[in-house]
């Protein structure tokens, strides 16, 4: 079964409640999943951030945007419970309850109207942001912009000159915390008769291991082949471990034999792409934004 979306949890969550008691939101997850006959791989599947399940996060929100239209009211950290308003809205037997049906409420409209601002400026169609929650919508822009700077940057590295390809892979390296310092990974790693790179780096600052790279600028995709002359290489270079980074792809052979050996790390080219964002190798921030969330537990003593 398909997920379902925050607005089909409204009238489940609001007839869970419906028995006039205090429940907790983690409680009516479990219920809800029960209900919707949600297989324990949906239960687990987590949003893009990888912070939180996905249906935990639609029965949040579900829950947020009926505490905004008063059919649920708030209690002590975590819990919940129904208004006198929404057992009036359960005596009717709604088919449905979605954030239109919600738009009767005035609260929800004062809710909503600042909503609506916010989906203007940002230029979407009001319908489709109404499908995700507004925590989903806020990730999904973030990694379609994401994967666009991964295009990008892919896009540049393929245009630079060798000598700047040697110099971003040791950057890339070095942030990541390879190499020793910045200076040793460039001494140690040098290009390669065919454009690309070649060398050994040390695995921790105190050089105790090292590891064997090696990093080409490929148009198709990488074979087998290539892969099985780096591995029978690390023995002539006395490495244990070793790293192939491309520009391009690895084939489905070249994987295998890569998982095969136990000792190789492939970077194609978006991983190379997404390392330089994580580790703000040739990036720079342009803005961030902190989510918050109220500490009901600070306004616990205020309570009248």
């Amino acid at each position: 079964m398909v997920i379902p979306d925050y607005q089909s949890v409204m009238l489940p969550l609001l007839k869970y409640a419906g028995d006039g008691k205090e429940h907790r939101i983690r409680n009516a997850v479990e219920n809800l999943a029960d209900e919707f006959r949600l297989s324990e791989e949906e239960r687990k599947e987590l949003l893009p951030s990888g912070q939180q399940a996905v249906f935990n996060n639609r029965v949040g929100w579900a829950c947020t945007y009926l505490k905004k239209a008063g059919l649920l009211n708030s209690g002590r950290k975590g819990y919940f419970s129904i208004t006198q308003k929404g057992l009036s809205v359960l005596r009717a037997n709604p088919v449905s309850i979605d954030v239109n049906f919600l738009t009767q409420f005035n609260e929800f409209n004062e809710f909503r109207r600042g909503k609506q601002v916010e989906t203007i400026e940002l230029g979407k169609d009001q319908n489709e942001t109404e499908q995700l929650d507004p925590g989903e919508s806020l990730e999904l822009s973030y990694q379609q912009l994401h994967n666009e700077l991964v295009l990008e940057i892919l896009s540049a590295v393929k245009k630079c000159s060798p000598t700047f390809f040697e110099s971003l892979v040791v950057d890339v390296l070095t942030k990541m915390g390879y190499g020793g310092s910045r200076t040793d990974a460039g001494r140690a790693v040098g290009r390669s008769h065919d454009g690309g790179i070649d060398g050994i780096i040390k695995e921790d600052r105190l050089g105790l291991d090292v590891i064997y790279i090696q990093a080409k600028r490929w148009e198709g995709t990488v074979p087998r082949p290539e892969i099985q002359k780096f591995a029978g290489a690390l023995i002539g270079k006395k490495a244990k471990k070793g790293v192939f980074i491309t520009t391009s792809s690895f084939s489905r052979e070249a994987i295998d034999y890569a998982e095969l050996t136990g000792n190789i790390v492939l970077i194609d080219g978006e991983m190379l792409a997404r390392l330089m964002i994580e580790y703000d190798v040739g990036v720079s921030k342009v803005k961030s934004y902190d989510v918050k969330k109220i500490d009901t537990d600070y306004f616990d003593d205020g309570l009248i």
